[in-house]
């Protein structure tokens, strides 16, 4: 692997225990992302993308392997000390963009600045909303504003604490086709202003496309792409 990759996962593997007995979502996944890298991973439904993207934001922890982002062994925080790690470095889109309803857009961009003691929450959440071309619309609660605006709160606060990487699960995928290649030109742009390295789980081939390199998932193994 590289020895300073972005993003590194040895011999990753990821089992669940239900009603139903264990089941195994990843089997012995490795990968490396370099600093600045485009990445998709794609695959069909079922296959382990979103576990894996789960993982390497520390929302989970793996059954066995190691996971390592910007050089920091994931599995040597704690609870606490994620949570802190993914303030700092990470931003997370989701498909089903995951707004507070009760807040309005420069609140919900504010949050995670405001959870890590950032005394300029609200002016750097004013700055990110301006990026996505929201600023007009920071005082809306997130019902107010329609799909695409709201993903692009989403992402504003993803990118407000200017994080070296940067996960999208299914950015476009609760949206029309034109609003989703809007959303996709807007986290690219971003992507390379702040030079974040960027991981997208996607259905969409085009938007895979976009991306410097692409790893077929199934059954919770790589199956296609380049390996480290």
């Amino acid at each position: 692997m590289p020895r300073h990759a972005a993003v590194s996962l040895h011999n990753v593997s990821l089992t669940l225990t239900g009603a139903a007995g264990p089941v195994n979502i990843l089997k012995g996944v490795s990968l490396a992302a370099d600093p600045g890298e485009r990445l998709a991973l794609v695959g069909p439904s079922g296959s382990g993308k979103s576990s894996l993207l789960a993982l390497i934001a520390g929302l989970e922890r793996p059954t066995a392997g190691t996971i390592a982002v910007a050089g920091q062994d994931l599995g040597a925080l704690d609870e606490d000390g994620l949570a802190r790690f993914r303030r700092r470095r990470i931003g997370i889109v989701f498909q089903a963009f995951h707004l507070i309803p009760t807040m309005t857009a420069a609140e919900n961009v504010a949050l995670p600045l405001e959870l890590a003691g950032a005394r300029d929450a609200g002016s750097r959440a004013d700055a990110a909303l301006a990026a996505v071309g929201l600023w007009p619309r920071r005082g809306h609660h997130p019902l107010e504003l329609s799909g695409g605006e709201q993903q692009r709160v989403a992402l504003a606060r993803a990118i407000v604490g200017e994080p070296a990487l940067l996960l999208a699960d299914e950015p476009t995928g609760n949206l029309d086709s034109a609003t989703g290649t809007e959303i996709a030109d807007l986290l690219f742009a971003l992507a390379d202003r702040t030079e974040a390295t960027l991981v997208i789980v996607t259905h969409n081939q085009a938007l895979a496309t976009r991306c410097l390199r692409t790893l077929h998932l199934d059954d919770g193994r790589i199956v296609d792409g380049k390996v480290d």
